[in-house]
């Protein structure tokens, strides 16, 4: 294995760590603030690789960096009217059992002197803060990284300047090449002596922003004479050239063919183009709403991993993808031939679009996911708000533990979807070139 696909993977898993860490840190410190006893705050799943108590928290590190999870006592009320001084009578039905064992299990970590620290009598929205804190630290660290990538390093366009790479001979488009042959004719910007690193900065006294704009002019100009002012190792300077017609790929739609339109014969240059905070909100809201319907197509989207995974279909590109594909693209990037400047750009935006993704996929009103236990202290907040307007008794706490056979089946889901993943990372996984 190349060594630094290795180092690329266990960079992203560490990025992972990180971000799983501060995820749960979200629910820690709001959970410590309202004085929710935390009794452990684990990174990973798993065996314990290391841990410390600290007060009456354990803080540690599993095996498995796959996930986190803080422990906060009594997450389920007891069952209505339970008199903890005798016994109750045994539970009929496996869902009723099963919720009542949970129960059991719950009250079994609170001690005396704990009562009023248990996570269910905690007002309403001190839940929901409480539990929005992960998915809010996520959002965090996707902005953070998107404006390192946006606004440190800039994101990949097209510049107007002439590129190495451009041919100095017209290649009719007709023609499978990309190679001067003898006979064919020099380019318009060859004749006129245009040099690979010249910036076109005006055509005909118009304005050149982008190479979309000189693509623009040059086109609708069709052929005959035009002065192209441009930049040539800092100093400006004024170019007579005189255009021909060629058949050139339509803008928008590339399997089009625009007929005899002008004609220079250069090539753009990528470069890194830095953008504003301003367009990193832009540019999350944008990439926000392609995440959500994602999720709301996501029963689809398993569809086709399933028949990537075992029938060998072409993974999509705009498909999920688990830690372990996330992996072993991180490990692609750096192993890669692209400059130092891009690998990290790249970097840093898998880990941007993971973390927006797994901060929206948290929010999903679905226990167990922080958005099923947002739903619920919402809930309690519009009953206690509706009882106040009526002036009725205050009503009970919200109790989650009767939706917990539909909390099971989707956790159950949720790892067979997860083994999914993984097994159609391994057999069949997106690369940078999907």
């Amino acid at each position: 294995m190349n060594w630094l696909y290795a180092v690329g993977i266990i960079l992203f898993l560490l990025g992972l760590m990180v971000s799983i860490a501060l995820h749960e840190l979200g629910h820690l410190v709001p959970a410590k603030l309202f004085g929710v006893k935390v009794t452990q705050y684990m990174v990973g799943f798993g065996g314990t690789a290391w841990s410390r108590r600290k007060g009456e928290t354990e803080y540690g590190i599993k095996w498995i960096p796959f996930g986190g999870y803080i422990r906060m006592i009594g997450m389920l009320p007891p069952r209505p009217g339970d008199d903890p001084r005798k016994v109750r009578s045994t539970a009929t039905g496996p869902f009723q059992g099963l919720i009542e064992s949970a129960r059991d299990a719950a009250q079994e970590e609170v001690r005396p002197g704990d009562e009023d620290r248990v996570f269910y009598r905690k007002k309403w929205w001190q839940k929901v803060i409480i539990m929005s804190g992960g998915p809010a630290m996520n959002f965090v660290l996707a902005f953070v990284f998107f404006s390192i990538l946006l606004v440190g390093i800039g994101l990949p366009t097209w510049a107007p300047i002439v590129s190495p790479d451009t041919n100095t001979c017209v290649i009719p488009i007709s023609e499978q090449r990309t190679q001067c042959a003898p006979g064919d004719k020099p380019t318009p910007a060859a004749q006129a002596g245009m040099k690979p690193g010249d910036k076109l900065v005006t055509f005909d006294g118009k304005k050149i922003g982008s190479w979309e704009d000189a693509t623009k002019l040059i086109r609708s100009h069709g052929p005959g004479p035009a002065k192209i002012g441009i930049i040539r190792d800092g100093k400006p300077m004024t170019l007579d050239v005189t255009l021909i017609a060629q058949d050139r790929p339509n803008l928008e739609d590339p399997s089009k063919i625009d007929r005899n339109v002008g004609f220079l014969g250069v090539l753009p240059t990528e470069v890194m183009q830095k953008q504003s905070i301003g367009q990193v909100i832009g540019y999350m809201g944008d990439l926000s709403v392609r995440v959500a319907g994602s999720l709301l197509n996501l029963p689809n989207k398993m569809v086709g991993v399933w028949h990537a995974a075992f029938s060998g279909e072409e993974r999509d590109p705009e498909g999920p993808v688990g830690v372990v594909g996330a992996g072993r693209m991180g490990g692609e990037i750096l192993a890669s031939d692209l400059s130092t400047e891009k690998k990290i750009a790249i970097f840093v935006n898998l880990l941007a679009g993971f973390n927006l993704a797994i901060g929206m996929f948290n929010l999903l009103p679905l226990l167990p996911l922080d958005g099923g236990h947002i739903a619920g202290g919402l809930w309690e907040g519009i009953k206690r708000a509706y009882a106040k307007i009526m002036r009725r008794p205050e009503p009970a706490y919200v109790d989650i533990a009767k939706v917990l056979p539909v909390t099971y089946a989707v956790a159950i889901v949720m790892i067979i979807m997860a083994g999914l993943l993984v097994y159609a990372d391994l057999v069949n996984p997106l690369t940078l070139t999907n």
